[in-house]
């Protein structure tokens, strides 16, 4: 897997260049936008954010965007336009999506087919929304897909979604974390918690504000979150910035990884004790695979510090940790594009096919 920039994002190559039909599939994060493109086979990764200036001209999108997320002047407004995995400004979504699209096609859009993945445990309103999304962006769309993501997951992470074993995936996103069962092709049990990154990185902001009395932003509180293990092995603390909320002044203090451990095992908790909910409602035949195989854990905030190694311990179960956390899902809808065999798992919302 090699991670090469083009015009300045960063895209993930994956095999060898295709002249196949053109296709894309879209896996929204709230945090990073995933667009896997059957033409020469890459996935494009970058931040689903919008900077818009004087509330009407596009300033930045993606990680140009997030670059100034924070350091904005106030006539430029920068934003996820997701929410809780569901889109919450479908006009600024729908203008991210024909620019990341353009930038695939190199400013030359030709028609293509869209797959993509909406989260099972959300609304048919909700639903629609993504269909929509893809149809009025002026993309040029011959057809629209929905893959389920969770299906899709368990594709990237190299399962056979279509046989009879049942298979628990946990995807530890931005927002929310979705945990599903799957089995023949399909989800026989989800759960949507809105616990994720973002609640972590807020953990890590109010902890370092009560035992600090320091104010740190939520760049700084992502990094903390990411570089924790790295540091416990070296046994050094995370150095941070921030403004002291006494004298009002901009200093720095050296965050010791317990503080982030501790700020952050309140959260862990949560997923474990939906994981057990989870699992109770399981049939029998479906949980005796599930303890053969283990737990399959993936999602941006996945590789989070001891997050695996409590899950484990709370559950009893193996924690298969993903490869690709950030892509798996994106690497599911590819397989789908590029295979006939899981072409079934892809379906149109009625009423809504070209």
């Amino acid at each position: 897997m090699l991670y090469q920039p083009e015009k300045g994002r960063a895209i993930i190559e994956r095999g060898v260049l295709t002249l196949s039909n053109n296709a894309f599939g879209i896996d929204l994060g709230t945090s990073n936008i995933k667009i896997y493109s059957r033409s020469d086979d890459t996935i494009l990764v970058e931040k689903n954010m919008i900077a818009i200036e004087n509330k009407d001209t596009l300033f930045a999108y993606g990680d140009s965007a997030f670059e100034m997320y924070e350091k904005a002047p106030g006539n430029i407004h920068i934003s996820y336009p997701l929410s809780n995995g569901v889109i919450a400004d479908i006009k600024n979504m729908e203008l991210l999506i024909k620019y990341f699209i353009n930038d695939l096609n190199r400013s030359n859009m030709k028609p293509a087919d869209y797959y993509i993945a909406v989260p099972t445990d959300v609304t048919e309103v909700e639903k629609r929304a993504f269909y929509d999304l893809i149809r009025d962006a002026g993309v040029k769309a011959r057809r629209i897909m929905v893959v389920e993501k969770a299906v899709a997951d368990g594709l990237g992470l190299d399962i056979d979604v279509k046989n009879s074993q049942g298979v628990l995936i946990v995807n530890v996103g931005f927002d929310t974390t979705e945990i599903s069962i799957l089995s023949l092709g399909g989800i026989v049990l989800s759960r949507l918690i809105k616990v994720g990154g973002q609640k972590f990185d807020d953990a890590i902001r109010a902890a370092v504000r009560k035992q600090f009395s320091l104010i740190i932003g939520g760049k700084t509180a992502e990094g903390v979150k990411m570089s924790a293990a790295e540091l416990e092995k070296e046994g050094r603390g995370a150095e941070v910035f921030g403004r002291d909320i006494v004298t009002g002044l901009p200093v720095a203090r050296e965050l010791p990884t317990q503080l982030i451990d501790e700020a952050l095992i309140e959260h862990f908790y949560t997923i474990i004790d939906n994981i057990k909910v989870i699992l109770e409602r399981t049939p029998p035949e479906l949980a005796a695979d599930i303890y053969r195989h283990g737990i399959y854990l993936t999602g941006g905030a996945s590789q989070v510090n001891h997050l695996a190694a409590l899950v484990q311990k709370g559950t009893g179960l193996k924690v298969n940790v993903s490869e690709n956390p950030v892509t798996s899902v994106a690497l599911g809808l590819a397989k789908i594009i590029k295979d006939d065999n899981y072409k079934s798992v892809a379906y149109s919302i009625e009423g809504m096919s070209k």
